[in-house]
């Protein structure tokens, strides 16, 4: 299933938050689960995140959300955000701007980041729908990737660094 629907700018929403050490490698990460997932992959581990609910999430709730775990994280992961991948990039910038210490990712189930998409502000971007039959990023067979901002801006694939040895 592959995540092609691109609406214009909507308010995103989060149904809540975690503090997760598996989904960025070497980072302790403030999770936020967005909601309104247009992917509807078979076999999610969260088909509660595809209704509608949740909280708004603004500039302000995301800077109350760090402000409490603000000694404890080195990255902030937005979990989803594929029915409004602009305002997913509009508080990446706004994190950098505001809390440029921390590391930005996002895990989206899309296929590719869309052309309007400034990958830039962005530390870590995972991509690929979830597969059930290819397994997660811990799958040596994951159609998923995890790729991380390089110092010349390039984006390698650490996809690998998920896999037991």
């Amino acid at each position: 299933m592959f995540c092609f629907v691109i609406q214009p700018m909507d308010m995103l929403k989060y149904l809540n938050t975690d503090i997760v050490f598996q989904e960025i490698p070497n980072e302790t990460t403030l999770a936020i689960n967005l909601t309104k997932c247009p992917c509807r992959c078979p076999g999610c581990h969260s088909p509660w995140l595809w209704q509608d609910i949740g909280e708004e999430l603004t500039i302000s709730s995301l800077c109350g959300l760090i402000d409490v775990y603000r000694n404890s994280i080195t990255c902030v992961c937005f979990m989803g955000g594929d029915t409004s991948p602009e305002e997913v990039q509009a508080m990446a910038v706004e994190l950098k701007q505001l809390y440029s210490r921390y590391k930005v990712a996002w895990y989206s189930g899309r296929q590719h980041v869309p052309g309007n998409i400034d990958k830039q502000v962005f530390d870590y971007i995972k991509l690929g729908p979830y597969n059930a039959f290819l397994g997660p990023l811990s799958s040596p067979s994951t159609n998923q990737q995890l790729f991380k901002k390089q110092p010349d801006g390039t984006f390698k694939d650490i996809t690998a660094l998920f896999w037991k040895k």
